[in-house]
């Protein structure tokens, strides 16, 4: 897996990129020490991960993540010193797939770049309900932060999500490992759940993302909000 660290401290970069260089499957192709750069790097680079700053100079976090998932360059995981809902949110109305607090061990830091690099979200079931109840939401909810570097436009709030083309319908099966997917439940667990095998609920998961025409799991989960689909324990 191909990393980019994007972080205007050099002692972070540093830190992250010494934590990275003991794993075998884990290669740091490059840095950026701003937003503007990072985007730079990813087009030459095309990373399969990049772990974004959110406050860096000559361009911020957020706007450099959303410039990179419109050119499909790279899956982002935002990286902060701060655990604010306002961060969260332009993340990952942003396209960001994932959320990560530069305090964590370097244990989480690694497992979570093989998360989002097999196409997974990385947000605990109680994030991913913060995040989704505000997306989904059909009432108007202020954007304004308290941060000048949160500046993503949040997602229309539609709650009617786009109709499937004839054909792509989910299945029962299908519609029923999106609703554990949106409980947060892992593969593992929805395998418990329904007393199937773990490969044979990745390959749902995979074909509930190709028909949603999204990305990860997050964005799957949105998805189902917005259908009426979800269980009722995140109501």
């Amino acid at each position: 897996m191909r990393v980019l660290l994007a972080d205007d401290q050099a002692l972070v970069r540093s830190g992250f990129q010494m934590i990275l260089s003991v794993e075998d499957d884990i290669e740091v192709v490059g840095t950026a020490s701003n937003g503007q750069e990072a985007l730079d790097r990813a087009r030459e680079l095309r990373p399969d991960i990049i772990l974004m700053d959110v406050q860096m100079p000559v361009l911020d976090g957020i706007a450099a993540t959303r410039l990179v998932v419109a050119e499909d360059l790279s899956r982002v995981v935002i990286l902060t010193t701060f655990d604010r809902d306002d961060y969260l949110f332009d993340g990952l109305a942003a396209g960001a797939s994932g959320f990560l607090l530069k305090n964590t061990d370097p244990e989480r830091l690694v497992d979570a770049i093989r998360v989002v690099s097999n196409g997974h979200a990385l947000l605990a079931p109680d994030v991913t309900t913060r995040v989704i109840r505000r997306m989904t939401s059909t009432q108007t909810v202020g954007t304004q932060t308290t941060s000048p570097q949160a500046t993503a436009t949040p997602p229309e709030r539609n709650p009617t999500p786009p109709q499937l083309p004839h054909g792509m319908e989910l299945t029962s099966r299908e519609t029923e490992v999106l609703q554990l997917v949106a409980e947060g439940l892992s593969n593992q667990e929805i395998a418990e759940r329904l007393f199937v095998g773990e490969a044979t609920v990745k390959t749902h998961v995979s074909n509930v993302l190709a028909k949603l025409g999204v990305r990860d799991r997050v964005q799957a989960v949105v998805w189902a909000h917005r259908a009426g689909i979800a269980l009722t324990a995140h109501d």
